[in-house]
């Protein structure tokens, strides 16, 4: 018998889980094998060609070698929105899409209090996380030989995972906090894919008008990769960064389940 929320929470999402990690693999492993396609001199010269404000936009600026070719388009976008889609989804589920279903407070009839009940949910959902992510690890390592960028070290690999890590969980506690203060799923569902948008045009389109290069620190897309992993291994203080907004998101939406009443 399942004795805890933590565990009951990963045993349910079991299947769930399970499809999006072997997706963030495929998807991400596929586009890491493209990479030799890009060692090709003939796409250097045709890159060298497109206007410097596009490849700044879409961080296609170092494109040609192998860390450069992964962070722009594994790490900075397919598997970043990946991992975007499936955190907000999360995000949505842990409090307010129980909520809403009306099936929370049948599960707080139980001897749980609301505390603990969110809290472990999310630890659960961060489980998940760095679970798929340690998978995918797996995957890329595996690969990198045939695909040519084993010159990278796998211990630059695990700490852009990390960081991949901290930038999924920040977006799947805001949407939980903005769940859990409002019992509203299309609440939370608004607030995570806003902020999504908004945090991509801050990494490469608005920093394109004339002043606003300031923008793109502020960015998570910045704070995912900004200070290249594969090239200098961890940040510290962009995952600081990273991980202190999700304490802060946590602690605010967990407050904010305790005190007020639940949906109906």
């Amino acid at each position: 018998m399942i004795r805890t929320v933590f565990a009951k929470w990963l045993w349910d999402s079991r299947r769930f889980l399970l499809g999006w990690t072997a997706a963030i693999v495929f998807v991400g492993c596929g586009y890491a094998a493209f990479w030799q396609t890009f060692e090709d001199p003939e796409v250097a010269e045709l890159l060298e060609n497109y206007p410097q404000a596009i490849l700044e936009a879409l961080n296609y600026t170092d494109i040609t070698t192998a860390e450069g070719y992964l962070s722009a388009t594994v790490y900075g976008l397919v598997v970043a929105v990946l991992m975007i889609v499936f955190s907000i989804s999360v995000g949505t589920r842990i409090v307010a899409g129980e909520e809403e279903a009306g099936v929370l407070d049948l599960t707080l009839s139980h001897p749980v209090s609301r505390l603990s009940l969110a809290l472990q949910r999310v630890a659960a959902y961060v489980t998940a996380v760095l679970a798929m992510l340690a998978v995918f690890w797996v995957a890329m390592v595996a690969i990198s030989g045939p695909a040519s960028f084993d010159s990278i070290p796998v211990g630059r690999l695990a700490a852009m995972h990390l960081h991949l890590a901290a930038f999924a969980v920040l977006f799947g506690t805001l949407t939980y906090a903005v769940g859990a203060a409002t019992g509203r799923r299309a609440f939370a569902l608004a607030t995570g894919s806003g902020f999504a948008v908004l945090a991509y045009a801050m990494s490469g389109l608005i920093p394109q008008m004339e002043g606003m290069e300031w923008v793109r620190d502020w960015s998570p897309f910045t704070w995912l990769n900004g200070s290249e992993p594969l090239v200098h291994g961890l940040d510290g203080g962009h995952l600081a960064i990273m991980l202190t907004l999700s304490l802060v998101f946590v602690a605010v939406g967990t407050v904010a389940f305790q005190r007020r009443d639940l949906a109906v």
